[in-house]
């Protein structure tokens, strides 16, 4: 099988030509002496043949030298302007950004802010999967996704964009035919709503102001993968809740719901922005990544 050249030290080589010395060509290239030299050696001990006459004085160029150096040239300037090209066009934001946001969020939160985005970058598209389930970033090949929880360590890097407190809730008709629970242990005489993809979907920890704690596994006639599923029921008065802001925020202020267990609160999550490990990043994804938290963080103020 035939070796692909050593475009590296076809380069060094033409740097070292260039400005006539070893020394100069380790300077600009920002490599030791030592590397350029043993990168010419190399190429040469490839080649069978000497590239330089070398005196103490003066660095000359050798007949073979002479035939390569222009070739050598040639290379190092097609690859100096194919990288500056390539950086040129990432630099501009293009192309499509895969993005994994969980549903109720996409659908409410996120697809009302994208068509500022698109109109700003219409050179960038978006596909926006949906879905509550915790997607492979890495394995599905996403640029980023949204999560709303407290994150579990991982190798993914993680950029917080904005609080995402949850409530305990139920209707008034449920409150008023069973009673309010005052601690969080009461919920257990109670009929509560499941949700599938919390990081114990079957556990509700709770801690007061004076950080005592409380573990509570409700139970109840009905379980979902996702939350909105819950609020027909739920306003229906045939159980307990526990909800993000964004889903049981508008119930809230119009009365159909209260807040129950206030001296009590759930681990409190964020929406945080993930994205595989390395970089940089594309421009398109940079982009985004910006514009999102600064809209999110926004909508959080003015709901505030």
């Amino acid at each position: 099988m035939a070796k692909l050249p050593d475009f590296q030290a076809l380069a060094i080589f033409a740097k070292v030509v260039e400005l006539r010395s070893f020394a100069a060509a380790a300077a600009e290239l920002a490599l030791s002496k030592a590397t350029v030299s043993k990168a010419v050696s190399r190429l040469e001990d490839r080649l069978g043949a000497s590239l330089f006459n070398r005196t103490s004085r003066r660095l000359a160029l050798t007949d073979a030298g002479k035939n390569l150096s222009e070739r050598a040239a040639r290379l190092l300037a097609d690859g100096e302007a194919a990288e500056n090209e390539a950086l040129a066009q990432s630099a501009v934001p293009r192309g499509v950004v895969r993005l994994a946001v969980p549903m109720s969020f996409g659908v409410k939160m996120i697809a009302p802010l994208l068509p500022g985005f698109l109109a700003m970058y219409p050179d960038v598209s978006i596909d926006l999967h949906l879905s509550d389930a915790m997607v492979d970033l890495i394995g599905e090949g996403f640029d980023a996704g949204l999560r709303i929880a407290s994150l579990p360590d991982s190798s993914l890097v993680a950029r917080r964009l904005c609080a995402m407190p949850r409530y305990t809730v139920a209707s008034p008709a449920y409150l008023k035919k069973y009673g309010t629970p005052t601690h969080p242990m009461h919920l257990a005489q109670h009929r509560c709503f499941g949700y599938a993809y919390l990081s114990t979907p079957a556990v509700w920890h709770y801690t007061n102001a004076s950080g005592e704690q409380a573990t509570v596994r409700p139970s109840g006639q009905l379980r979902v993968n996702n939350g909105e599923a819950v609020l027909p029921s739920l306003l229906a008065g045939l159980g307990i809740a526990d909800l993000p802001d964004f889903i049981i925020g508008d119930a809230i202020a119009e009365k159909k719901v209260q807040v129950i267990l206030k001296d009590w609160k759930q681990v409190e999550g964020a929406v945080h922005l993930v994205m595989p490990p390395g970089g940089p990043r594309p421009a398109r994804v940079e982009v985004l990544i910006d514009y999102l938290a600064t809209q999110l963080a926004q909508a959080k103020r003015l709901s505030a």
